[in-house]
């Protein structure tokens, strides 16, 4: 049983209907009834928002399709049941397509018929109520915070750029390392966004077989290809209205990459199998980890498309690159993985803090997740220490030292591995070493 009312206007001229309908009504004791005998007095008293009116569409001073009218201009969530000793069908159909809920003919079963439309009114309310707590739910944990943790001033950085994503329908371009939290980032911009309340359709183009994608994005229609045994639409159309977010758009091959920028341009799209455009509605956001104008340098990518995806660019930094984030990231995975398993509350030692700020992080933040929750599993007691973070001491920078090795040995070491772990890209590792390009080319030209 509900405890909040239920609010309900019977609007009927007939007293003694009226006190039949009222009486009907009355019998749960979760609705709240009001009754009234002409439309006039129903309508000053719209002010009480009620959630259902049972109208009767013949009354003294206004006709029920007059006041029908002025309830849903009024309070257009306000729902009407119109009541009528006649059966004219056009008369139904006149009414429905001005937003009553029903027509009911009275009739000796109208009781019955009554209370379950009003039951099944009362049931969407509570699903639309339901869906409206879920949508809340949703944005709060795709706040900026709760999406990205840290305050380091890279992370503040993306907070700054998220936060004026949100304000337009600009085309998102997210780049950075796997593991970086594209997709995210994606989220976070979406339900903080205008269109939080339309779908968030992710599409990862290196997951869908080459000779799908099309359809995948697209559609198609009943018969376009052996297989196609009934209509399906594709990621833009299911999108409409919200944000795909195209991730690994890398990967896309050239050849349909003129149809993705038609799409773009037009803002419509063909099914395949069909002749017909179909307008599509949706914010763009795409994401790589490669470095989309090296692969247009190379032709794998076009630079028109280049261009009409850029948009606004979030460059995620690596989580080498956050500082103490680590830390609060660790200990903010060791909190929910903890409460999420029932475990006892740990805490993060300062061994295993010291172990994990010399530790790189190749795969970044989807790493650490994963390390601290096995440290957690590991962890007897409720503090994690060094000995229960199963890192990979190959890429650690502490692991590059050994004892009897000089300077230049070092420096020659570490050069190399970064040469590794940035694809070989000199000007990276100069960046990150604060030297001149010049220099790591011969450190690498003494070895030879």
């Amino acid at each position: 049983m509900e405890s909040k009312s239920f609010k309900i206007f019977v609007v009927e001229d007939d007293e003694w209907y009226n006190r039949l309908l009222v009486h009907n009504l009355s019998l749960n004791p979760d609705y709240e009834i009001q009754s009234f005998a002409d439309g006039k007095s129903c309508l000053e008293q719209l002010h009480q928002n009620p959630d259902v009116i049972t109208l009767d569409y013949r009354l003294p001073d206004l006709k029920g399709l007059e006041v029908l009218k002025q309830v849903k201009e009024i309070n257009e969530d306000i729902q009407v049941i119109l009541i009528s000793e006649q059966e004219d069908i056009e008369v139904v159909v006149d009414l429905l397509k001005h937003g009553a809920y029903d027509y009911i003919v009275k009739s000796k079963d109208i009781r019955e018929r009554l209370l379950n439309t009003v039951n099944n009114i009362r049931k969407e309310f509570k699903l639309k109520d339901e869906i409206k707590t879920l949508r809340k739910e949703v944005r709060k944990k795709y706040s900026y915070q709760n999406t990205i943790v840290g305050n380091s001033p890279a992370t503040q950085k993306i907070f700054d750029l998220i936060e004026k994503a949100t304000r337009t329908n600009v085309t998102v371009s997210v780049t950075g390392e796997t593991g970086t939290g594209k997709e995210l980032v994606a989220k976070a911009i979406h339900y903080n966004s205008e269109r939080a309340k339309k779908p968030f359709v992710a599409v990862n183009m290196a997951a869908i077989p080459k000779d799908l994608v099309e359809s995948e994005l697209f559609g198609h229609e009943k018969g376009a290809f052996t297989g196609a045994a009934a209509r399906r639409i594709g990621k833009f159309e299911e999108a409409h209205g919200g944000t795909l977010f195209l991730d690994e758009i890398a990967e896309m091959e050239i050849s349909l990459q003129a149809k993705l920028l038609r799409a773009l341009q037009e803002k419509e799209i063909i099914r395949i199998g069909s002749n017909q455009t179909v307008k599509i509605d949706c914010r763009i956001i795409m994401a790589t980890n490669k470095n989309l104008l090296d692969e247009v340098k190379k032709g794998n990518f076009r630079q028109d498309l280049y261009y009409r995806l850029y948009g606004l660019p979030i460059d995620l930094p690596p989580l080498r690159d956050r500082g103490n984030d680590v830390i609060v990231l660790a200990k903010s995975f060791i909190a929910t993985f903890c409460k999420e398993n029932k475990l006892e509350p740990k805490t993060l030692g300062s061994s295993a803090s010291r172990k994990l700020l010399s530790y790189p992080f190749p795969g970044n933040v989807r790493e650490l997740k994963s390390v601290i929750e096995l440290a957690a599993t590991l962890a007897d007691d409720n503090e994690i220490l060094a000995e229960h973070l199963m890192l990979d001491d190959s890429v650690s920078l502490e692991s590059l030292y050994t004892d009897n090795m000089t300077l230049r040995e070092y420096n020659l070491r570490l050069v190399k591995k970064l040469m590794e772990q940035y694809d070989n890209k000199p000007k990276i590792v100069a960046d990150k070493l604060g030297v001149g390009v010049a220099t790591i080319y011969r450190m690498l030209k003494e070895e030879e």
